[in-house]
């Protein structure tokens, strides 16, 4: 999606806007493989970030969540080991990793924040972080955003980045961003791994709203299998560099939010598609809701249920589990109002099967992305999210991931 204001850019990712510098490095966290990320800004930024609601989260969770309203030069992000549920010993490590950035960097220790992802309840090899903290400071630049995204994967089968340049009175500036996740995807209040840079100016009192709204417009409406991670997070970061203030007066700061919001959505898409063992995404548009809250709460029954998503791995169009699964949501509503479409093939009308062309839903179950449509007929509110279908291959790597 674009618009007059604003255009997604071909290339580009995390170090787009100006002042911003990124790096990737192998250091030995995995067995292979860029595995630790640095994003830095010269000039202290103002940052905003959403976390994890897992009560098993992560102390890099936990320092990040503490230092959020600091002024922010740099984001360190480990792939390969999470840092989670090691007692003690995990908080401090986190907190030398952050000591560590600083140190190399020149900034003060508490404008550092921190990441991890991969395998829980390892210690962080530090000797590893040490040497590879110097190499990741060292190879810092503004062509470093594409190592930057490679450093942070773990299962995921490809980087995920985006940047969108937006047209203000007065000159441009640039959104850019890069995520991971591809397994314990289910956001709750938060998502995978995500990070956010812009060179706007633009008080923390902004930001924050701004991406709290832009995640769960996006990343709070995606599942590839239910589980809510012990180490999700998103953060964004600004730096004034573009010497464009946004204010709260004016239609400026709501196009930032919109740009903002769209960013968020492209990122969390990449990770739907690049589920584990994804072979179909599924569109989820719930509509006739009486309220988000009630349309949220469908959707992530309806995709986080074993039977609907192997029936559309099967290309099954068994709409009978998306009715079981919309049952057991929790939610009050009049079955016999219920409509169901996949694609543009009606299945069922209040809430009885119809009689349709199995070869017309076949020919969607088909595609990639297949779109679903459910019409609870009780309001006006509507949303879309976004599902994945349950493989063997989703079984295969979860079964042996350690290994």
């Amino acid at each position: 999606m674009e618009n007059d204001y604003y255009k997604k850019l071909p290339q580009g990712g995390v170090a787009s806007p100006q002042g911003w510098n990124a790096s990737g490095v192998a250091c030995g966290i995995k067995e292979s493989g860029r595995d630790l990320g640095l994003l830095y800004t010269e000039l202290p930024g103002t940052a905003g970030g959403v976390f994890t609601s897992n009560l098993f989260a992560s102390p890099t969770v936990k320092l990040s969540r503490e230092r959020i309203a600091n002024r922010v030069h740099a984001q360190v992000v480990n792939s390969g080991n999470a840092n989670a549920c090691m007692g003690e010993q995990g908080y401090k490590d986190v907190r030398e990793m952050a000591f560590l950035a600083a140190e190399h960097l020149r900034v003060p220790e508490e404008s550092v924040l921190v990441a991890s992802t991969g395998v829980i309840g390892q210690a962080l090899p530090m000797e590893n972080v040490k040497a590879g903290m110097a190499r990741a400071a060292g190879e810092l630049s503004p062509e470093g955003g594409i190592d930057a995204a490679n450093a942070i994967l773990t299962t995921d089968t490809a980087a995920k980045q985006v940047a969108m340049q937006v047209e203000e009175e007065g000159g441009s500036y640039l959104v850019g961003g890069m995520a991971k996740g591809a397994g314990m995807i289910c956001p709750n209040m938060a998502t995978m791994l995500a990070f956010l840079t812009t060179d706007v100016q633009i008080d923390r009192e902004l930001l924050q709203p701004a991406l709290q709204h832009a995640a769960d417009q996006t990343f709070n409406l995606i599942t590839v299998d239910g589980d809510n991670s012990t180490n999700d997070m998103v953060i964004v970061m600004a730096n004034g560099a573009s010497g464009i203030k946004i204010n709260r007066e004016g239609p400026a700061y709501q196009r930032f939010c919109s740009v903002l919001q769209e960013a968020c959505r492209e990122l969390s898409y990449r990770i739907v598609d690049d589920g584990e063992g994804v072979t179909k995404v599924i569109a989820l548009r719930v509509k006739g809701a009486p309220d988000r809250g009630t349309a949220r709460t469908v959707a992530r029954a309806i995709l986080n249920s074993v039977l609907v998503k192997t029936a559309f791995y099967g290309e099954d169009a068994n709409w009978g589990r998306i009715f079981m699964a919309l049952g057991n949501a929790g939610v009050d509503f009049n079955p016999e109002k219920v409509d169901l479409f996949i694609g543009a093939v009606q299945v069922a009308a209040q809430g009885r099967g119809l009689s349709f062309s199995e070869e017309e839903a076949a020919a969607v179950l088909r595609c990639r992305e297949v779109p679903v449509t459910l019409d609870l007929n009780m309001g006006q509110e509507e949303l879309l999210a976004w599902g994945t279908d349950l493989s063997h291959d989703y079984v295969s790597i979860n079964g042996s991931y350690r290994s």
